[in-house]
């Protein structure tokens, strides 16, 4: 069984686990999708099988093969085993979690996505693989029709980051080029 896993959204963002050894890496073959399912009331990041896509990330290992905490994060999800390509164009035996496709359903009104997750997943995106990483990011990921809850002030996610002035116009200029956000001129619900 492969002792790493590889994150594609918070995972992403270092400051947002300890786990050792973390490296970018890409996987092909899966996509990222914004979903919702009955045991959370917001969306949240899963990835779905997609023979055309790529998605950049993280690999890291999970020390002594301990998933417990690491399962009890990502709960609602199943781990699927595959295999990501590390930067140096080697491949690695990976865990990937998605939500399982019977639980999924697609985003909603009434299943927002809340801002605070997507500054901490873009702040990763750009600690580790920069603006085009960013850019990347929102271009490889589906759903963004669902509408997205400002929680900036008060963030509701329970790993939200702080970002600089420069960060958060990153992410509200990636928001500009996706879903229902690129031709509103209110993109964000409020808390």
């Amino acid at each position: 069984m492969a002792q790493h896993f590889f994150g594609y959204g918070s995972l992403v963002n270092r400051a947002t686990h300890s786990y050792p050894g973390a490296e970018p890496a890409s996987l092909t073959g899966w996509r990222r999708v914004w979903v919702h399912t009955p045991i959370r009331p917001l969306a949240y990041l899963s990835v779905e099988p997609d023979p055309t896509c790529t998605i950049q990330g993280l690999i890291a290992h999970v020390p002594g093969g301990d998933w417990a905490a690491l399962d009890a994060r990502e709960y609602g999800y199943n781990r699927h085993l595959g295999h990501a390509t590390r930067a140096n164009n080697t491949p690695h035996p990976i865990q990937v979690y998605a939500v399982p496709t019977t639980a999924s359903q697609a985003v909603q009104a009434a299943h927002p996505i809340l801002l605070s997750y997507i500054d901490t997943v873009v702040q990763g995106f750009l600690a580790e693989f920069g603006p085009q990483g960013a850019a990347h990011f929102f271009q490889t990921t589906k759903g963004w029709h669902a509408p997205i809850l400002n929680d900036r002030a008060a963030p509701q996610y329970p790993r939200a980051q702080r970002l600089t002035k420069a960060e958060l116009a990153m992410v509200d200029e990636g928001l500009s080029t996706v879903g229902n956000f690129a031709a509103s001129a209110q993109p964000f619900i409020n808390t």
